[in-house]
């Protein structure tokens, strides 16, 4: 998947290196298609991207509520698509909370 372009029908700015680093922190996650995938419509789901993403690895320490609002965000954002890619909704996550940097790697 290419998922640069993925993430650019969402936002005026997509960073390769960041790409990489959010795939790499995805791992084998990504070999799974249900798994590389994030259902907004199931709520248990959605608490794993606030448990696993936002507060472990973002280190966001808002209410639940406020997370919650975030992702119900990401997911209105994202309500042209069926399948939304993990990385792109990851991304955009970030994004918002201006953390992308913790993700860029090093290009040679």
């Amino acid at each position: 998947m290419d998922y640069a372009k993925d993430i650019a029908k969402y936002t005026d700015s997509c960073d390769d290196a960041c790409v990489a680093g959010i795939v790499r922190h995805c791992g084998i996650a990504l070999q799974s298609r249900d798994a590389s995938m994030v259902s907004c419509s199931d709520p248990s789901e959605r608490a794993r991207v606030r448990d696993s993403f936002l507060k472990k690895k973002l280190g966001r320490t808002e209410p639940d509520e406020a997370l919650d609002a975030a992702i119900l965000e990401v997911c209105e954002t994202m309500k042209d698509t069926r399948s939304k890619s993990r990385v792109t909704f990851y991304y955009l996550l970030a994004q918002k909370y201006g953390q992308l940097d913790m993700f860029r790697t090093a290009t040679a």
